[in-house]
This record gives structure tokens, sequence and C-alpha cells, in this order.
């Protein structure tokens, strides 16, 4: 097992470029189960979480090759309809092959998911959803079991507006006979991104982006070749790596129009930005401000960048609150910050920030994916050495980020665990 090493003190400056976004890829890759075929996605990151939708997809028949962030599958094949808990187990986005299994095989059996430990996180409204849509469904031993005779297109009402589930649903539905009408859904950029895989597939989806999307069901659909959009919690990562280390980075290959909310939080700090088409230039200045956050469903302030921003709120200058009002669990690496002097407390769902003169190196364990990047951020900015353990949560979302982050002058590395 690998531990990341830092040494901190080193103001960040270059360019990098941006990885495509786990998040848009996993849901894309799990619609090819809705039709035979082959199909060819670009810009696909090499992480963990994609390993193991490939070891889904495998186990049900299809032919995968992967290199060079190409990502090939032929779904001619697909025999089984079961995502068995092996895999499920080490990432909950597994259960996006319920939807498309149905849809396609008229069965599905897959396991409860896993994943990070940040929150609940139920699937009550996937389930509900496609009852709605037809199928019957029971949960026997760890497992969803589905089965409908024929989808029927119809009305949805999503209690909240979760990604998974929107996604869960719009895939269900495109092959449903009819109509169906998904309200209250999630509106993140990676569900605009596969309701476009969806239609460039012969799907007829439309409201992306809204409230209510509505799916007319086609009959049939036919394999892709597609472009997998930028990550925007990577590029957001990189933009607050350049406001703390008081950098300059140019990030290229990115999206500003997905991260709105977080440029505005970050200009109020004090860093200068520059958006452009696909390019985001931003400075550090510091002292930096302190400033308050509030998470919330896109289009506003994202959960996956509460931990990086917490950081840079722990050295600036002032105090801050930070509210979570996404995932209950979300403020398990405040006790890693604190072992490197930040001032953190918490109140329920807010944190309370005061920012202090500086972190100190230190080792350190992290707990789910953001607070892999988190510490990452915090070694940076911190004096002297920090060793980050269990690193293999960051291998699920982001792509050989310690090398890009070596190439903008961090002094960090990736080494043996210690014993």
């Amino acid at each position: 097992m690998d531990e990341i090493l830092i040494n901190g003190g080193n103001p960040l400056n270059g360019e990098v470029t941006v990885s495509g976004a786990k998040n848009a890829a996993l849901p894309i890759i799990a619609a090819t189960i809705l039709v035979g075929g082959r199909f060819t996605f670009h810009n696909v990151p090499a992480l963990k979480d994609i390993e193991s939708i490939q070891e889904v997809l495998l186990d049900m028949g299809a032919e995968v090759e992967f290199h060079d962030n190409i990502f090939s599958i032929d779904t001619g094949n697909l025999s089984h309809f079961e995502a068995p808990y092996e895999h499920v187990r080490k990432m909950r986005a597994s259960i996006l092959v319920l939807g498309p299994l149905l849809a396609r095989m008229k069965r599905a059996r897959v396991s409860l998911p896993g994943g990070c430990a940040i929150g609940a996180r139920p699937i009550e409204q996937h389930l509900n959803g496609l009852s709605r849509l037809g199928a019957e469904i029971t949960l026997a031993h760890g497992y969803v079991e589905a089965s409908a005779k024929k989808l029927r297109g119809t009305e949805i009402y999503l209690d909240l507006p979760t990604v998974t589930g929107t996604e869960n649903l719009m895939m269900a539905a495109v092959l449903a006979e009819g109509r169906t009408l998904l309200h209250n859904v999630a509106r993140e950029p990676e569900i605009t991104a596969l309701a476009d895989v969806l239609n460039l597939m012969g799907a007829d989806i439309s409201g992306v982006g809204s409230s209510t999307i509505t799916i007319n069901g086609v009959k049939e659909l036919h394999p892709v070749t597609a472009t997998i959009i930028p990550d925007r919690i990577e590029t957001g990562t990189f933009m607050v790596a350049a406001a703390i280390t008081n950098g300059e980075i140019l990030i290229h290959e990115c999206q500003p129009a997905h991260l709105k909310e977080l440029i505005l939080k970050l200009k109020k700090t004090g860093a200068d930005i520059e958006c452009r088409d696909k390019s985001i230039r931003i400075k550090g200045n510091h002292p930096i401000n302190s400033v308050d956050v509030k998470t919330m469903p896109y289009p506003g302030f994202p959960t996956d960048m509460q931990a990086q921003f917490m950081v840079l709120m722990s050295v600036a200058n002032g105090f801050s609150v930070i509210s979570e009002n996404v995932f209950e669990n979300r403020f398990i690496h405040v006790s890693e910050l604190r072992r490197m002097g930040a001032d953190i407390t918490i109140s329920g769902s807010h944190a309370m920030v005061r920012g202090v003169s500086e972190l100190s190196g230190a080792p350190v364990m992290a707990t789910d994916l953001r607070a892999s990047a988190s510490l990452i951020l915090a070694g940076m900015v911190a004096k002297g050495t920090t060793r980050i353990k269990r690193v293999y949560h960051l291998d699920r979302g982001y792509d050989a980020i310690e090398k890009k982050f070596s190439r903008l002058g961090a002094s960090i590395k990736r080494v043996p665990a210690q014993s």
C-alpha cells in the first residue's frame, strides 16, 4: 500500500491539463449495457473506479480494452444480469448498472452499493422510480432483484435531487414504452453529459439542466463514439492549490461554466481568476480572505470541493463558517487537519474555521476521496513534512495527481507505506 510524502512551502506555478470526469465516465460506461455493439470513449481517466465498473461489465460478458485514456467496450455478447458484491462493494456508482440492465435484459440482480463512508446515500429513490416504471423489486441477502416484462413511461417525482438516481431512471426510461417525466431531478453537468451520449445513441431526452427531464421512449439504440467531459472537481482542486500556495496555474481543457460558484468564492478570497472557453488562469494572493460557504446541489457550491476549500480557510485571515448541506458525514477529514494545526470546531452540519498563520506537517490518514485531496493541499502549504496514509482513496478519483502537482513545483512523491 502506497503513501504520499510532501515537503511543504513551494508555490505552484505552471500549466496543467485536467483529466476526464470519472463522475461522467461511470454512468456513460454503464449506458453501454442498453444495446449490443462496440462503443469507444475518449478522455476516460485511469482510475480505480473505472477499473471497478470495467470488472462489473467483464463479469456480464462484455469485452473491454482500456489504454491511453481510450475506453473501448463491446456489449454484443452480454449474458449476465448480476453485479456481484465483490465488485459493487468497492464503489457505490456500480448501482448505475441497475437501470440499463432492467431496460435491456428485463432482469437485474445488483448488490447494494459500497464506496466512500460520507453518509447513508440510500437508493430508495432509484427503486421507487423503477417501480413506477413497472419493475417488480425485492431486497434479499444484500441484493436488489428487479424484473419487468415491460417498462412503461410515467411521471416520477424525486424527493431529493439525487445524481445517480436521476441517471439510473433516465437510462431505464429511454427504452420504456411511452413518455417519462422525471421531476425534481439533479442538474449536474455529468447528467447533461450522460443525456448527450444517450441522445447520440438514439434516445429522445429533453429538459436536462432544468428540474424536469422528459424522456420519450424509443425502440432501439445504437453504439457510439464520444468524449468524456473534463473533471470539474479536479479543476477546482488545482484552483485551490494555486490560491493556497500563492502560486499561478493555467488550467487547460476545463469547463469554467461548470464551476461558477467556486470561482465566485475564490475571487472573494482574493485570488485573481481569468476564464476563457476551455481554460482558467488563477493567481493566488496573500493574505487570503475568509469566506463562508454552504454546499448545495448543482449549481450551488459543490460538496466535493468542501474539504479542499476548508483547507484554504484554515490558513485564511479571519473566521469562516462552512456548512455541509448534502452529506451528513463529510467532516471526517477535520480531525486530520487539526493534527496539522488547523483551528476547526464542528457543530452539527457547520464547521467554524479560524485561520492560523501556518499549518505543520504531520502523519495523517485519508478517510475518503476528497479528504485525500484536502490533505495533499494541506501538506503543500504546511511547514515541514506530511505523510498521507491510505491514498488508495485518492486513486479512485484523481488520475496521477501527485505527478501533476510535482510538475507544478510541489515537493511531492508516492512512496511505499512504512511498516
